[in-house]
């Protein structure tokens, strides 16, 4: 039971990488028409770098979980995933955490210099709420223009939010302040700055397929609960692979967050109670699911896969 559940993760991940990559492989195509020089090079290879789109494959979990059925909301995963895309160019210049590999290729500040790695990240955060605004286009249903305008705003206003102060930039001058002055931060500041940096944007993927998908009040709260407690295993995981990873395997510079000093669970609690911390994540996380009848699609496999991979 539990090897089916972990290939259905691994399909479902398959799936949401091929349908999120084919979109942001036309759009780089364009981009490196429409934008000159430099910035148009920059921003087409940081979108065509590969990633696992956890995010996508969360929304469209989430979307599918509550009775959506278009494949058209594949735009919005992509749009999620550029959102990401543009914090990890960020995330991953000198004066932030200075990483020379990111997702097994070199980061795009050593390729394009640190302006065009700036510039290029501005130009994906903004595209991508563009492309929120634009996808999906109305098709022929019982559906109204006016109701999917609808879940669209509030899908951009769930985004936004977790993409700005409140949310990943918040969490990130929190994560440098503490490197900067080489602090430990407690259980609770630990767990406040990943909510932020990481789970935010988790949390609003899977948010965000539930409202595309039209689900009610309830559901939404159920799968938002879920997805806070995925979102802090996650990162509890990926502090985890930091310390016992591969760079080769992890696609990023393993070992780099103990070198920096920056706070992390194992720095904090040590590889065992991480890993007991994770677990703990998960079964909250499922019982979010539970709680409102929906842990038996592909959400619970999916959290599931994140507290147990390897890269």
């Amino acid at each position: 039971m539990a090897d089916t559940a972990a290939r259905s993760a691994v399909d479902l991940l398959t799936e949401a990488r091929d349908l999120t990559d084919r979109i942001l492989d036309q759009w780089a195509q364009r981009l490196r028409g429409e934008v000159a020089g430099r910035d148009g090079d920059a921003l087409a290879y940081a979108l065509a770098t590969p990633g696992k789109r956890v995010r996508a494959a969360l929304l469209l979990a989430s979307y599918r979980a509550v009775g959506g059925e278009s494949p058209a909301v594949a735009g919005v995963a992509a749009a999620v995933e550029t959102v990401h895309t543009y914090s990890l160019v960020h995330d991953d210049l000198p004066a932030m955490d200075n990483d020379s590999l990111r997702r097994g290729r070199p980061t795009l500040h050593v390729v394009y210099g640190d302006g065009i790695a700036i510039l290029a990240g501005d130009g994906l955060l903004t595209d991508a709420f563009a492309l929120l605004a634009r996808e999906p286009r109305p098709e022929p249903s019982a559906e109204t223009d006016a109701t999917l305008d609808a879940r669209k705003l509030r899908v951009v206003r769930v985004v936004a939010h977790a993409a700005g102060s409140p949310g990943m930039v918040g969490g990130q001058a929190v994560d440098l302040q503490a490197a900067e002055a080489r602090s430990t931060l407690d259980a609770e500041a630990l767990d406040d700055m990943h909510r932020r940096k990481t789970g935010a944007l988790i949390r609003a993927s899977a948010v965000a397929g539930a409202v595309m998908g039209g689900a009610g009040e309830d559901a939404i709260a159920a799968i938002d609960e879920y997805a806070r407690h995925l979102g802090l295993a996650f990162q509890i995981v990926d502090d985890m692979l930091d310390v016992s990873g591969a760079s080769s395997e992890l696609g990023k510079t393993a070992g780099k967050d103990a070198a920096a000093g920056k706070p992390t669970y194992p720095a904090l609690h040590g590889l065992e109670r991480s890993r007991r911390r994770a677990d703990r994540c998960l079964t909250d996380a499922v019982a979010a699911l539970e709680g409102a009848g929906l842990s038996g699609g592909r959400l619970a496999e999916l959290a599931d896969w994140v507290v147990n991979r390897t890269s």
